[in-house]
């Protein structure tokens, strides 16, 4: 074909264009057709690995899970860092938690601009928690959080010089997982990420995120069930990916092949790198899946403190202790920020009961990052996971509260550029529960729509119980369910195209010799221009067929189980007006007068530390944010005041009581600051410029900030000084571990 040449005509312009173009997708179909052949052989190699996972580092392992006292398939390592990078073992180690949900382990690693590799350049020590393919026999949900608990034992056994606990990053399934964890061993956790991870699953808004009405239009968890029955007491995983990828059809029917496709030349090695991961399929004991869809998807029992343990205790959010940063978008259809945020006001009436269990909630929203995207995108990766390693002694020291963590492109125009690393600035600005409730939730007719939902999936799920499963179970053999997992429509795609096809051992011959004679076509060539004209059609047409299919969902989730008869029938009152919020019980209402009443017999206790940073508390108030400048000037002043230093738990303490006793009685403990300042006006006049040097690294006091300056300045008896200039030294990267 390479001396086809059309003859000269009045045609003979669009003729070449047409030859052009057929060279080109002839060639372009041999070797798409090779890749998705390479595809299949990597699959089948991933899968004859005893412990499959897509880290891109090395890794020792420090505790294998199935030898533990009550076995599970999941082990804790270390991650080796790369040559070119520092750890420093003062700074308190990252543990990144991968999702099991359908997937295999190590997204959180996958590349260098990851979560593990964003924490190791900051300095970070990392761990991930990984698992197998096959859950250990008898493995439930509270067997794998005792697991981890013993992980995050070790992590912090071997850190005793840590300036913190470890932060823990829950990806997606992870994300709840470990939220159930940390608000039953509080003790274990420093901050945690929670990433893309649903939390108050029937939250959403309508017209969009219709993933939640699957529960009811299946009719329950009574399904989840038969299938774990059919696969011989084991749920396939497939399932679950399968049904991520029914929420885009488009991508998954088209989008995604076609652009392999269309940049064939150079698309090959990422996508395949992707397709280890994603055919990566995991298994689940009928337990767990069990457990996940009647108490969190169907039930929506987490944020309503409805989950038991084995031994009685209730799994309660507002147990937890460190800070929980939040991080969803606006983009994710599986996981969207209602699902993300809405149980803070399932738990909380508003701030100062966020305040009350001395809680610190950071939420960030991305504008349009898919949910995938959110732990795998490098451009993600590279700002927002970024900033939080970067800045995760930031969020730690936080008062309690509920902030939003804004980003701001870092430029020339920077005021104290150098104080901040990366590219963006972070700071986190203070927020209510209205500004969750204004991104929109459910009615109270909503709220009935999924609690008659749930009833109905009870009652179907006793009603197969009692007379289907008994039957399945004894004709179900484990060979079978083998079988039936082998066969399924995800893992067929991948073993058709392999070298194990016959036919594939041509289109490799083919595609050696479309390689040798490669004739790209050109970028201005007519037909390409109408091959992606059909293919943006083809993307429409099933963009629309979804929108008409989840349209066609709600109509009949919101019609069918807003029947009042049927909420009637199942013991629902249809008049009835719900409330989510859950009240605050008597043993914590005791504690907390109890902590207020010692927080005021303390307001005149105390030196020039205790007022130097309550008089900082209430001028930065006034601001409504924090930013990582000031933090990072905090940290020079810490550095350069060697009598001041103490340990980040020891100034976290320090910073939330004088926090509280500012809110408790704000004037009674302005007027105690000056019985607390030493008679040295020149230690005293140190510490207030200390103050304006952190106050004016990521602002010029003005405002209500310079009146309080002002006023701080009396109190400190420097009448005539509240008006200081920043003289922050430009930031050294060597001293953040300090």
């Amino acid at each position: 074909m390479e001396n086809l040449k059309p003859s000269a005509g009045p045609m003979s312009e669009l003729v070449a264009s047409a030859v052009e173009y057929l060279v080109d997708a002839g060639q372009r179909s041999v070797l798409f057709l090779d890749i998705m052949r390479q595809r299949g052989d990597r699959y089948r190699e991933h899968l004859a690995l005893t412990a499959p996972h897509v880290l891109q580092y090395a890794a020792e392992l420090i505790t294998d899970g199935r030898k533990l006292d009550e076995p599970v398939n999941y082990a804790l390592v270390r991650i080796i860092p790369p040559k070119n990078v520092a750890i420093d073992m003062r700074r308190r180690p990252f543990v990144v938690v991968d999702p099991r949900a359908g997937h295999g382990p190590g997204i959180g690693g996958f590349k260098a601009d990851s979560e593990i590799g964003v924490a190791m350049q900051a300095g970070h020590p990392c761990y991930f928690i990984g698992f197998l393919p096959e859950p250990m026999p008898g493995q439930t949900i509270e067997r794998i959080a005792r697991a981890e608990a013993k992980f995050l034992e070790t992590v912090i056994s071997r850190h005793p010089d840590a300036d913190g606990k470890p932060c823990v990053i829950g990806n997606c399934q992870a994300g709840w997982a470990i939220m159930i964890l940390a608000s039953l061993r509080p003790e274990l956790f420093g901050p945690l990420i929670i990433a893309g991870a649903p939390l108050a699953y029937w939250a959403g808004v309508h017209g969009k995120y219709p993933m939640r009405y699957s529960g009811g239009l299946l009719g329950g968890s009574w399904l989840t069930a038969l299938t774990s029955d059919l696969g011989a007491g084991k749920f396939d995983g497939a399932w679950l990916v399968q049904n991520f990828e029914n929420q885009n059809p488009s991508n998954t029917l088209w989008t995604k092949q076609y652009n392999v496709y269309s940049k064939v030349d150079t698309e090959a090695e990422r996508y395949l790198d992707f397709e280890r991961w994603w055919g990566g399929h995991v298994n689940l004991n009928a337990e767990e899946i069990q457990f996940i869809v009647d108490e969190l998807f169907i039930g929506n029992n987490l944020a309503a403190g409805r989950i038991e343990m084995s031994d009685g205790e209730k799994v309660d959010l507002r147990n937890i202790r460190s800070p929980i940063v939040v991080f969803c978008s606006k983009g994710d259809n599986v996981t969207p920020p209602q699902q993300a945020l809405d149980w803070i006001c399932d738990c909380y009436a508003d701030v100062n009961e966020i305040r009350a269990y001395g809680q610190t909630i950071v939420y960030t929203i991305h504008e349009s990052i898919g949910h995938l995207g959110i732990f795998v995108s490098g451009g993600v990766a590279k700002k927002e996971h970024s900033e939080f390693s970067s800045n995760i002694d930031l969020i730690d020291v936080l008062p309690p509260g509920l902030y939003e963590a804004t980003f701001e492109a870092r430029g020339s125009e920077t005021l104290n550029a150098d104080l901040a690393t990366g590219q963006w600035v972070m700071r986190c600005e203070a927020r209510t529960l209205d500004d969750i409730r204004a991104m929109g939730g459910n009615s109270p007719e909503d709220e009935r729509r999924f609690a008659t939902a749930k009833r109905i999936s009870e009652l179907n799920l006793a009603a197969y119980q009692k007379f289907v499963q008994p039957w399945i179970k004894k004709m179900v053999t484990p060979q079978a369910a083998n079988w039936a997992r082998e066969m399924h429509p995800l893992r067929m795609q991948y073993e058709a195209f392999s070298s194990q096809n016959p036919w594939m051992s041509m289109v490799k011959a083919a595609a050696d010799r479309a390689e040798e004679k490669r004739r790209p076509v050109s970028q201005d060539n007519p037909f390409l221009a109408f091959q992606e004209h059909v293919s943006k059609q083809i993307v429409h047409a099933l963009d629309s067929w979804r929108d008409a299919q989840e349209a066609l969902s709600e109509t009949v989730f919101l019609n069918v189980y807003g029947s009042p008869a049927l909420q009637a029938a199942v013991g629902i009152d249809p008049n009835a007006e719900s409330t989510r919020r859950r009240e605050m019980s008597d043993e914590h209402r005791a504690m907390l007068e109890s902590r207020i009443a010692e927080l005021r017999a303390k307001i005149g206790d105390g030196g020039l530390r205790e007022a130097a940073i309550r008089a900082l508390l209430y001028v930065g108030s006034a601001r409504g944010m924090v930013d990582e400048r000031s933090i990072e000037a905090l940290r020079q002043v810490r550095r350069d005041h060697a009598g001041s230093r103490m340990t980040l738990s020891a100034f976290k303490m320090l910073v939330r009581e004088q926090f509280f006793m500012l809110l408790l009685d704000r004037e009674g403990a302005l007027a105690a600051i000056p019985r607390l300042l030493p008679e040295d006006m020149n230690q005293r006049r140190a510490a207030f410029e200390a103050m304006c040097e952190v106050l004016s690294a990521s602002a010029d006091i003005t405002g209500e900030r310079a009146n309080r300056l002002r006023r701080v300045a009396e109190l400190f008896g420097l009448d005539g000084e509240g008006e200081m200039t920043s003289n922050v030294a430009p930031f050294d990267p060597q001293a953040r571990a300090s």
